[in-house]
């Protein structure tokens, strides 16, 4: 990821702010506010506002005017409670605000997330970067054979390097045309001094989706947790997931007691149905169960055995 001298000039500005406030604030947010944390190869996130923070969730639930608890242990196993069982509502209170540069075809999987409010780039007005996503030789792969909207084998060799080349000589062609239609360069330099140029919401559509756009994207506290539950798992596309990863670590910085909660009993827990649950208990108490006879679909018996780490022969 490489930042304009006035992109990086704007973030430093940004963090030389001081601004006194009698609201909560994040100290561990607060050291990488604005900063632009690099993902893909021209990608980014930065953390642009925010607003609350444990003691807010906390407040929240007992409907207090104090902001929590002197005991960070009760603070602490008060949100544990609200988490593990499902009381959402209090998480609802915080909110946070995403500065995003990504790739396009990420935005469209990213936007059906419908509980934020979202400001992209506007390329009827702007013209966009010419700036385009090329996945690293590691995370070139094959359509998976089990599943339908999935990675299978990594590419290797020749096919890799055609398959490189292949969307690299698309991304340029494109913009090249792009700049042609628009009878203007990304720098904002005119091509032909005579001729007129199509209007920029037509011209865009030529783009291909790896094309960089960017956002920002403000939610709260409970959505955000539901996004990264879904976008961190490991079955998510593994560009998508870069991000999360990242917005992983600005949530610990942010909530650090709702982040460990979180990870306990949502990213490191799992669902049990009731049939599944009767399965459990059955294996508990040393019976054999038979998948036939559990009531389970194949697929579900497998995902009961796979979260648990049990084997067949063990049953």
């Amino acid at each position: 990821m490489k930042l304009t001298s006035e992109q990086a000039q704007e973030i430093k500005d940004q963090q030389s702010q001081e601004y006194k406030t009698k609201r909560v604030t994040a100290p561990e947010l607060e050291k990488i506010l604005y900063e632009a944390l690099p993902i893909l190869d021209h990608g980014f996130i930065r953390v642009v506002d925010y607003m609350g923070d444990d003691t807010s969730i906390v407040q929240s639930a007992r409907v207090s005017y104090g902001k929590g608890t002197k005991k960070v242990s009760t603070d602490e196993g008060l949100i544990k409670y609200l988490m593990r069982h499902w009381h959402s509502t209090p998480f609802e209170m915080c909110e946070i605000k995403y500065h995003v540069k990504l790739p396009i075809f990420i935005a469209r999987q990213w936007i059906r997330h419908r509980t934020a409010n979202v400001n992209e780039y506007s390329a009827r007005y702007s013209i966009l970067d010419k700036e385009f996503y090329l996945p690293a030789p590691e995370h070139l792969a094959a359509q998976s054979q089990s599943n339908r909207q999935g990675r299978g084998d990594v590419l290797e060799g020749e096919k890799a390097k055609e398959v490189l080349e292949l969307l690299k000589g698309d991304a340029e062609q494109t913009y090249n045309n792009y700049q042609t239609m628009l009878n203007e360069r990304y720098d904002g330099s005119v091509i032909d001094e005579n001729a007129v140029g199509l209007a920029r919401e037509l011209a865009r559509m030529n783009l291909t989706l790896n094309t960089y756009t960017q956002w920002y994207w403000k939610t709260d506290l409970l959505n955000l947790m539901n996004f990264l539950r879904l976008r961190a798992d490991h079955h998510a596309q593994y560009e998508i997931r870069a991000y999360a990863d990242v917005m992983l670590d600005t949530l610990k910085k942010w909530v650090p007691i709702t982040y460990e909660a979180f990870m306990d009993y949502r990213v490191g827990g799992t669902e049990v149905s009731a049939k599944g649950k009767e399965v459990l208990k059955k294996l508990i108490k040393g019976d054999k169960v038979d998948m036939d006879q559990s009531g389970l679909s194949k697929r579900e018996w497998n995902e009961l055995m796979e979260a648990f780490d049990l084997k067949d022969n063990l049953i």
